[in-house]
C-alpha cells in the first residue's frame, strides 16, 4: 500500500511537471526541443498516410456495401470475433422474385419465359458480385484496416512516448539553468550567505544544484535520443506500407475487372437467349389486327380524327355544358360560367 501511494504521488508529480512545461512552451516562456527537418517530414508523411488510408478505407466499404446498417452489423460481430451471417445479395434476391413471378404467370407463357431467363442471370450476376465482395475485403480492405488497426496505433503510442519524454528532456534544461542562475546569485552575495545558519543555505542549493540538474539532463537526453530513434524506424516503415497499399490496389483492380467482364459476359448470353424467344409483340399486334378483320367487313381507319374536322349538323341544335369559369377578354368572346349549359343556336346569335 506504501508502494503504491509512492508510486501514485511519483506520477501525479511527473504529470505537474509535464503540465507545466507544456504549458510555459504555448506562453513562450519555455524553450522547446526541436526536431530535424527529416524526422518532421516522416511525421507529416505519416498522418498524411493515415489519413487517407482511413478515408480511402471508409469509402470502399461505402461501396461495397452502400447499407450502413449491414456495416454496423458486420463490425460487431467482428468485434465480438463471430462470424457474420452470409447475406443475399440484391441480384440474387431480384432473380429469385422473377422467378417465382414467372411460375405465377406461367412459365409457358411469353411473359413468364423471359422472367425465369431474366432471373437466372440476375441470380448469376448476384453471384459474381458476392465473389467480388469477398475477394476486395480480403486484398484490400483487411490490409487497409490492419495498417490503421495496427502499425498506426503502434506509430501513434511511440510518438505520445516520445512527446512525453521531450517535455521532461526541456523540464531538465529548465531546472538546470535555473540552478545555474541560483548558484550564481549564491556566489555573488557572500554576505547573505555569513548571516544565515548553515542549514539554509545547503536546503535553498541542494534540491537545486548544478551537479544534479545535469545527471538528470543527460538521462533525459539519453532517453529521449533512444526512443527518438525507435519512432524514426517506425516512421521509415511508412514507406513499406505504401508499396503494400499499391499491390493491394492492384488486386482490387484486377477483381473489379474480373467483376464486371463477367458482368458482360452474363448480359451477353442474356442478350442472345431473349433474341430466340418468339416475338410478343409480333404475336399481339398480329392477333389484334385478326381480331378486328374479323369484326369489321371494311377495311378500319387508323387516322386519328382532328378537331378541325368536325363538322357542325346541318340543322337542329346542339347543347354544350361549360366546365369552367371563363372571362371574355374583347367583345367577340363570351364570359361563361362553370355548369352553365349553352346551345349552338344561342351562341351563334350572341356572336
Amino acid at each position: 500500500m506504501d508502494f503504491n501511494v509512492k508510486k501514485f504521488a511519483s506520477g501525479a508529480g511527473l504529470f505537474f511537471t509535464r503540465a507545466v512545461q507544456f504549458t510555459e512552451e504555448k506562453l513562450g516562456q519555455a524553450e522547446k526541443t526541436e526536431l530535424d527537418a527529416h524526422f518532421e517530414n516522416l511525421l507529416s508523411r505519416a498522418d498524411c498516410t493515415k489519413l487517407w488510408t482511413e478515408k480511402i478505407y471508409r469509402q470502399t466499404e461505402a461501396l461495397l456495401q452502400p447499407n450502413p446498417s449491414a456495416r454496423i452489423e458486420e463490425f460487431l460481430y467482428e468485434k465480438l470475433d463471430r462470424k457474420a451471417p452470409s447475406r443475399v445479395t440484391n441480384g440474387e434476391l431480384l432473380g429469385q422474385y422473377m422467378t417465382d413471378a414467372a411460375k405465377e404467370f406461367g412459365p409457358g407463357t411469353p411473359y413468364g419465359g423471359t422472367l425465369i431467363e431474366v432471373g437466372e442471370c440476375e441470380r448469376r450476376l448476384g453471384a459474381a458480385e458476392r465473389e467480388f465482395l469477398q475477394t476486395s475485403a480480403i486484398s484490400f480492405l483487411t490490409p487497409l484496416r490492419n495498417f490503421l488497426e495496427g502499425d498506426w496505433r503502434t506509430i501513434s503510442k511511440e510518438r505520445r512516448l516520445l512527446e512525453n519524454l521531450r517535455l521532461d528532456l526541456d523540464a531538465c534544461k529548465t531546472r538546470l539553468k535555473k540552478a545555474k542562475v541560483a548558484e550564481a546569485k549564491a556566489a555573488m552575495a557572500p554576505d547573505f550567505q555569513e548571516t544565515r545558519p548553515r542549514n539554509y543555505v545547503l536546503s535553498a542549493t541542494d534540491c537545486g544544484s548544478e551537479s544534479g540538474a545535469e545527471h538528470e539532463l543527460r538521462v533525459a537526453q539519453t532517453e529521449f535520443d533512444r526512443q527518438a530513434e525507435v519512432t524514426r524506424l517506425l516512421l521509415e516503415g511508412i514507406s513499406s506500407t505504401h508499396v503494400n497499399h499499391l499491390r493491394c490496389l492492384h488486386e482490387f483492380v484486377e477483381a473489379q475487372a474480373a467483376y464486371y467482364k463477367q458482368c458482360h459476359f452474363h448480359m451477353q448470353e442474356l442478350q442472345k437467349e431473349l433474341g430466340r424467344l418468339p416475338d410478343a409483340f409480333a404475336l399481339n399486334s398480329t392477333n389484334s389486327a385478326a381480331s378486328a378483320c374479323s369484326a369489321s367487313e371494311g377495311p378500319v381507319e387508323t387516322d386519328t380524327l382532328k378537331i378541325e374536322e368536325v363538322q357542325a349538323p346541318a340543322t337542329g341544335s346542339r347543347k354544350a355544358k361549360v366546365l369552367y369559369d371563363y372571362d371574355a377578354a374583347d367583345s367577340s368572346e363570351l364570359s361563361l360560367l362553370a355548369d352553365e349549359v349553352k346551345t349552338n343556336d344561342m351562341m351563334s346569335c350572341e356572336m
